[in-house]
């Protein structure tokens, strides 16, 4: 089966995402597919056996692509149109995996070159469009809206990524037969095609960068307002008071993300035990999860499940995490610490987790065994040799 997988990204960013692409196309060549992925033309190409990365003409002027809506991407997007048009005359392909909004454009070009249309629901498109500020138009909004709804009745199959937005395409009229729920719950290593080059920078190569003898609570991921940060920082100046040794480590962000945090951390007088290290390669983050005594998602709203969420089940460290839908989904009280999104509350689960030793193992085990029973690698082949059958 011959697949083009159009995925609007920097594939793959040195330290950054959309690992869900390659893990998709990864485990499709596996299983005797023959993908091509047309993306960004920022990023370093994969080496995977039978997985063809075609890019767009890198534009540097527009780097860095942020996270999210914005006016660079839709630039790039226009250039995304073309060359899906270019390979589409050029190749014969069974099936078209398309990637967040790059459905728009490929819905309209399935009934003329007639290929089974599969659209990757990461997040609702109009719903980012507001979560990001990136406009109150309610003519664009309303645009989007009635191109996701159009989408989805035009799939031929639908991927979702957790349960809300398997509810959302439902009510959209999404037949059961063709919807399919494909967590993005694996992190083997990425294998490119130059590796040396995705290890290095950094400024912390790696090395934890608190004495061994200190409890590290770990954040690892963007610095959007939704995600709490700030809300994690609040928490920490409460939880240093009861827990002496206690040390926050947060990672990611971009520059101007991290001074703001840093700036609050010196307000909050944590400077001595709190670092902040900006954006690293996914393999030293990997390192500093497995170092933490304590992993955290304090997310503050939203309904689709953080990708860090799957890692964190299987990482065997205590996680605390925000009472909100995006969690609730895959996690409850016997395998981590659920408390509402406020400093005082989060303050009290991070206390119990670092302190409750019992607790803390029981459910870090519990999380591991959750993992493996619901998410691991051989439960996410299954669902995408399902894919495959259903576009074969």
């Amino acid at each position: 089966m011959n697949i083009l997988v159009v995925a609007p990204h920097p594939f793959l960013a040195p330290r950054g995402t959309p690992f869900s692409v390659y893990y998709r196309t990864l485990v499709m060549a596996e299983h005797g597919a023959r993908v091509d992925v047309l993306t960004y033309g920022s990023g370093q190409d994969v080496d995977v056996p039978g997985v063809q990365v075609r890019r767009i003409p890198r534009l540097r002027a527009l780097e860095p692509v942020p996270v999210g809506p914005s006016w660079q991407k839709a630039l790039l997007d226009v250039l995304m149109v073309v060359w899906t048009i270019g390979l589409l005359l050029r190749h014969r392909y069974d099936a078209v995996h398309a990637h967040e909004e790059a459905v728009f454009w490929c819905r309209f070009l399935k009934p003329v070159f007639r290929f089974k249309l599969i659209y990757d629901m990461h997040s609702s498109l109009p719903q980012q469009l507001g979560n990001f500020g990136y406009t109150n138009s309610r003519l664009l909004i309303g645009m989007f809206r009635w191109l996701e709804t159009t989408s989805l009745q035009a799939a031929d199959v639908v991927v979702t990524i957790c349960p809300a937005l398997q509810d959302f395409a439902m009510a959209k009229g999404v037949l059961p037969r063709s919807l399919l729920l494909i967590e993005n719950s694996i992190f083997d290593d990425v294998r490119l095609q130059r590796p040396a080059q995705a290890e290095s920078g950094g400024s912390t190569h790696g090395a934890m960068p608190f004495a061994p003898d200190g409890r590290v609570i770990l954040y690892a991921g963007t610095f959007e307002v939704y995600q709490g940060v700030e809300l994690l920082v609040e928490a920490f100046a409460q939880v240093a008071g009861v827990v002496p040794d206690a040390r926050l480590l947060l990672v990611g962000g971009s520059e101007e993300q991290v001074q703001r945090l840093r700036s609050l951390v010196a307000t909050r007088r944590l400077s001595d035990k709190c670092q902040l290290t900006g954006q690293v390669p996914k393999a030293v983050a990997a390192r500093f999860t497995r170092a933490a005594s304590v992993l955290v998602s304090p997310r503050l709203h939203g309904s689709n499940t953080p990708l860090k969420i799957y890692e964190q089940l299987a990482s065997g460290r205590p996680l605390v995490a925000t009472r909100i839908d995006a969690h609730t989904q895959v996690l409850d009280d016997s395998v981590c610490w659920l408390v509402a999104p406020d400093p005082a509350s989060f303050a009290a689960g991070l206390t119990a987790a670092l302190t409750d030793r019992r607790a803390a193992e029981e459910r870090s085990l519990n999380a591991a065994e959750l993992y493996r029973r619901r998410y691991s690698r051989p439960v996410y082949e299954g669902k995408i040799r399902q894919l495959l059958e259903l576009v074969g």
